[in-house]
């Protein structure tokens, strides 16, 4: 049998969707030809964006069998595992922090596999034959971010240099064998039970009338809608959008299947949407806006919504995004999101890793204290990410 070698392929211009796709398979949109590809071609992560493509793929036998994204990136900006303090004392310092090489999926802190690998080939020995690249690239660090568990593990157990590993907290939801959502409640403490009923009758006696489009019902009404409401997010915090209307267009004609849209009207008139993807077994939240402003609207059509989708078609998971301790009295418990990083230079290796260090028992203390304020009737204790 041949050994394992690495291809750096730069844009996934270089590849065909069924080469890097055959690998991947079906189970995490994200890591899918369609939707990187769609972020190069319509000018959200490339080289005049600060994300350079750099992607790498091992060959056996001349078939491909392990492919993992990667940037030359030339700041931190839309990564959310935030290491500007690192950046500033590494330059204070003298050093020159960017540009750094970065495996992640841009603008999208969800976990999932950052390495895919056929079933034929063991993940550890594909870590092995990719370490060197990783390692000797010529820029002072590579940073993995959002993997899996047991990703992490194998990446520390075969990357041969030491690796530092952050955490942090992000909260799902996960079928506890509920049927439907009258059988979710039913597991809450009738406080809370009764809070969610009160949240979205509330809406329903405003006139709010809730859609779940997918595939073709996407279409392109519904697409620059949703835009404007997506758009909102960030004007309202004064920031312009990471992605522009060209890169949903171009999802929705390639990636349709995997694309859930939800929409908000009230008379007749849509003003809130929130956009998801979904995997083999997960929903992921990922794009929200209102046009108008109401109370608990967000909490319908971003989480509820959501959760009525996967009890639906049977999926086990729902990630809603990132932050917001809201989650947690709505039935999503904490998960714990891991990251890893290799710096070049050993002293500033050695000062990071007392940080990240000091930081994870943080994490693993508020972890705790999230536990404690699920609204089930019974809460077992459990000590990290439950998938």
């Amino acid at each position: 049998m041949m050994e394992l070698r690495v291809e750096n392929i730069g844009s996934l211009a270089a590849v065909t969707p069924e080469t890097w796709n055959r690998v991947v398979g079906d189970r995490y949109p994200f890591l899918r030809h369609e939707f990187l590809f769609a972020l190069e071609t319509c000018g959200c992560a490339t080289t005049e964006t600060g994300w350079e493509p750099d992607h790498l793929i091992v060959y056996r036998d001349d078939q491909p069998v392990t492919v993992l994204p990667r940037y030359a990136k030339y700041h931190s900006r839309g990564e959310y595992v935030f290491d500007w303090s690192w950046a500033d004392a590494w330059e204070r310092a003298g050093g020159d922090y960017y540009p750094k090489s970065l495996s992640s999926i841009p603008f999208t802190p969800a976990a999932g596999p950052r390495l895919a690998v056929v079933d034929s080939v063991d993940r550890r020995e594909a870590i092995a034959v990719l370490s060197p690249v990783l390692r000797d690239s010529g820029l002072q660090s590579w940073h993995l971010l959002f993997a899996e568990a047991g990703e992490v593990a194998d990446w520390k157990a075969a990357f041969g240099a030491p690796l530092m590993e952050r955490q942090a907290v992000q909260f799902a939801w996960r079928d506890e064998g509920y049927v439907d959502f009258e059988g979710f409640l039913a597991r809450m403490s009738s406080r809370k039970r009764k809070e969610i009923r009160r949240e979205r009758r509330k809406l329903a006696e405003q006139g709010f009338v809730f859609e779940r489009l997918s595939g073709e019902a996407i279409d392109d009404e519904a697409l620059a809608q949703f835009y404007r409401c997506y758009c909102m997010t960030y004007l309202e915090r004064g920031q312009r959008p990471y992605l522009n209307l060209e890169f949903f267009t171009r999802l929705r004609d390639t990636l349709a299947d995997a694309m859930l849209l939800v929409r908000a009207s009230i008379e007749g008139r849509a003003v809130a949407a929130a956009l998801c993807f979904e995997g083999r077994e997960t929903l992921y939240g990922r794009y929200w806006g209102s046009e108008v402003a109401a109370d608990f609207l967000h909490f319908e059509t971003c989480y509820y919504q959501g959760i009525e989708h996967c009890l639906a078609r049977g999926l086990a998971y729902f990630d809603p995004g990132t932050q917001g301790e809201h989650k947690l009295t709505r039935g999503f418990a904490p998960v714990i999101s891991r990251s890893l990083h290799y710096l070049e230079h050993a002293g500033f290796r050695d000062a990071v890793g007392d940080f990240c260090r000091e930081e994870r028992a943080y994490v693993q203390a508020y972890f705790a204290q999230c536990r404690s304020r699920l609204p089930f009737k019974d809460v077992t204790p459990q000590p990290g990410d439950p998938r």
